[in-house]
């Protein structure tokens, strides 16, 4: 039984339960400049090209989750310059200045933080290359460096992207989970659905990858240590992963009876629960 994710693993959309989907439409339109891909309905899909980042569905009749439940902290957009990424910094922070919540140089990136407008964390950021990035006996070195954003727009933005923010590609390169603990979201993440820890932080936080990536994804306690199993709330619906074909999809759903998880496998995507209810939907590619 394979027991692994594929190399060329990748993370899809985030969906997102919204209260107000006008207002959220034009944070990650107008701010993190995503173009709308669909509009139906109740349901916007945000993203760059043909790749969707961010799916809102309009969910009026739900509450905001309080801080300390188990679920999203934050959805990571990865631009692939750092030109793109300075124009959608500057795009948020002039339009939507009172979101912005920090920034830091991770030694394997440079990640800029938001809260939208309904206090889901939003992290923008640019990858160096991996030539760039130090592994010691498999564990990936990263930091939290002051990162100067006045200095990255001088550096990088240009009157271009001003004009036009919406320069390269952008995509759901990471997402950041809220959990309860963290030895059961190794269980879980790792010895189940099949990523690789790539760092621990101490008993706080795990990050976890596939294909030697730094992170696709992670799972903290900072906010939400001994949080229970989810409520229905606004925020994180379903978070997308993308596994190159349809044998490693076949793979991850033996996998998921093999422990005995429940899901919902339709044969074009598997669908599970962490343990704190949060929704993960894996897809072959194509």
């Amino acid at each position: 039984m394979d027991t692994t994710l594929a190399a060329d693993t990748a993370m899809g959309a985030v969906t997102l339960q919204v209260a107000d989907l006008d207002a959220m439409t034009a944070y990650y339109r107008d701010g993190a400049a995503l173009d709308v891909l669909a509009a139906e309905g109740p349901r916007v899909v945000l993203g760059r090209g043909a790749t969707p980042v961010v799916i809102l569905e309009h969910a009026p009749t739900l509450r905001h989750a309080p801080r300390g439940e188990a679920g999203l902290f934050h959805t990571a957009i990865l631009y692939d310059t750092r030109e793109a990424l300075a124009a959608a910094v500057y795009s948020v922070a002039t339009r939507y200045p009172g979101t912005f919540t920090g920034s830091s140089d991770h030694l394997v990136s440079n990640a800029f933080y938001f809260d939208d407008p309904e206090g889901n964390g939003v992290e923008l950021y640019w990858d160096r290359d991996r030539s760039e990035w130090s592994w010691t006996h498999g564990t990936i070195e990263m930091s939290t460096l002051f990162l100067d954003p006045n200095r990255f727009l001088q550096e990088h933005l240009t009157e271009a992207a001003v004009e036009q923010p919406r320069i390269g590609g952008a995509r759901v390169g990471h997402v950041h989970l809220q959990v309860g603990d963290v030895a059961t979201a190794k269980d879980f993440y790792v010895d189940r659905l099949g990523f690789d820890l790539t760092t621990t932080y101490g008993a706080q936080a795990i990050f976890v990858s596939a294909g030697g990536y730094h992170h696709h994804m992670a799972m903290n306690t900072w906010n939400s240590a001994g949080a229970g199993p989810r409520t229905p709330g606004l925020g994180l619906s379903v978070v997308e992963i993308d596994v190159p074909t349809a044998d490693d999809l076949g793979a991850l759903g033996e996998r998921m009876r093999h422990y005995g998880l429940e899901m919902r496998d339709d044969g074009r995507s598997v669908e599970v629960a962490d343990p704190w209810g949060s929704r993960i939907r894996v897809t072959a590619a194509g």
